[in-house]
């Protein structure tokens, strides 16, 4: 337990501290106590535990949430949070709003399939340390109760959620309706402390999505550092190797591509789009097998607004996907099975991201053990989670109860990650007109985190922090 003295303002690290998943970082300043995040830890035996506790504080006395982006490891809790007393607004973007019905429903329909699932396979068992894995952490009925509670606000217009608070959403880059949070704190002596949260930063220069907005002035920053100790392999030479696997693959096999369907998904459908009218790539049957990406899909082009001017002009081809005779969008799961007939030629993009949910599970199954296959990562993969397994060599993986060998060759595309690496955290933090009084440097692994504050403090004189989780500390 962290013990701090009365102060204007704090900061506990509910998640998200020295590892990814799970943002969540109380505030308390002046008369006001709000979240920023509300996420599900993500990531294997650890992450059920952490999600399944209580909440280290009482949920009917925060006063607001700031959800910086839809992602699950920043919203998944919301649900939890509703269900546990909370009645205050939950402020996020238009986008966010629109994506977060999406993406909770989800998560709320997941869960009740893995508990159904566990308490198939453990129902002889009297005691059982993870019985607590036979119930969802949230129902339909709570996800409905969050939703009520969210109210979308524009991108670059102040709102006040409470006397002492004022807050200014700006676009971070990193998926649709993502948001750097702006946020004024009152001091009690007429003055104000500007508290800025990055969420999850994009990195410059992608398609689709607009550039990261620079911030110039803060007294306190929260960063994530993901890549906060490396770089990503440029966009060409990850098309490139995209092109080389899929066509040496094809013939034999399918290649099987763990997307998350928010963000992901869309921006390889645009590459595939891409890169066969270049005549790049021959004609591949492309699946993209989940419900809620088809309707992220969807909600992406109801907000092309906020695309970056490249995706404006090429409107026509995104629009173009739904009518493609080679990009089949599945939601039926009859049509899903249907998939598992299909030996060669096919692509199939499918959540979850991490591989631990989802029907991509049916199809790395179905897929693993077969060398002419190949599996495609593109994005983060959290400790403990199997996608993490995938990318560190393990040789055999149990899915469904079966031991399941991997003999699929396993890539990992960084190019394609919708977080910043390391040079584009610092560029961004660059952009501040002086050096925050504190900076906190969460959203990373230990290494990474460490490593970012490291390089902050040597190339820009920043004076940065890494918190532990549950740490609290004084402003």
């Amino acid at each position: 337990m962290w013990i701090v003295n009365e102060c204007f303002m704090n900061i506990t690290f509910h998640g998200a501290a020295q590892s990814v998943t799970g943002s969540c970082f109380l505030v308390d300043a002046h008369g006001c106590r709000f979240l920023i995040d509300c996420g599900m830890a993500q990531g294997g035996r650890e992450a059920d535990e952490h999600n399944e506790k209580a909440f280290a504080f009482d949920a009917s006395r925060i006063d607001f949430v700031v959800l910086t982006h839809a992602h699950i490891d920043h919203s998944g809790l919301l649900p939890k949070l509703a269900a546990r007393g909370f009645k205050g607004p939950i402020y996020a973007t238009l986008a966010t709003r629109d994506l977060l019905d999406v993406l909770l429903k989800d998560s709320a329909h997941i869960q009740q399939i893995e508990a159904e699932r566990y308490a198939k396979r453990h129902h002889d068992r009297k005691s059982d340390k993870d019985a607590y894995l036979a119930q969802p952490l949230y129902t339909l009925a709570h996800v409905a109760r969050a939703m009520e509670l969210v109210q979308a606000k524009p991108y670059g217009k102040q709102f006040e959620p409470h006397p002492s608070v004022k807050i200014c959403f700006q676009d971070a880059g990193h998926i649709l309706g993502s948001a750097i949070a702006e946020i004024w704190l009152a001091d009690g002596q007429g003055g104000t402390k500007k508290l800025v949260a990055s969420g999850d930063l994009g990195q410059p220069g992608r398609v689709i999505l607009r550039d990261p907005t620079p911030i110039a002035e803060a007294d306190v920053l929260l960063i994530e550092s993901t890549y906060g100790d490396r770089l990503h392999r440029n966009t060409e030479d990850t098309l490139e190797e995209l092109v080389e696997v899929v066509t040496r693959t094809v013939p034999r096999g399918n290649v099987i591509i763990p997307a998350f369907a928010v963000g992901r998904t869309q921006e390889l459908l645009y590459h595939f789009v891409q890169l066969t009218q270049q005549g790049r790539l021959p004609n591949v049957e492309i699946f993209v097998d989940s419900p809620m990406a088809v309707a992220a899909t969807e909600i992406t082009l109801k907000h092309f607004a906020v695309f970056d001017e490249e995706a404006k002009q090429l409107l026509a081809s995104v629009r173009q996907l739904k009518e493609s005779p080679h990009i089949h969008f599945i939601s039926d799961v009859e049509e899903s099975i249907k998939l598992n007939r299909i030996r060669n030629g096919a692509v199939i993009i499918s959540a979850s991201g991490m591989c631990d949910a989802g029907r991509v599970l049916h199809h790395l199954h179905n897929n693993l053990s077969r060398p002419e296959c190949a599996v495609l990562i593109c994005g983060f993969q959290a400790q403990g989670s199997l996608g993490r397994r995938l990318v560190d060599g393990v040789k055999q993986v149990r899915m469904f109860g079966d031991e399941v060998d991997v003999r699929a060759s396993v890539h990992t595309l960084g190019g394609f990650s919708a977080h910043a690496d390391q040079k584009a955290l610092l560029d961004w933090a660059a952009a501040f007109a002086k050096p925050p009084a504190q900076t906190f440097v969460v959203h990373g692994e230990e290494t990474a985190a460490q490593t970012l504050a490291r390089e902050l403090r040597q190339r820009l004189h920043f004076n940065v922090s890494v918190p532990e989780l549950g740490q609290t500390m004084e402003i």
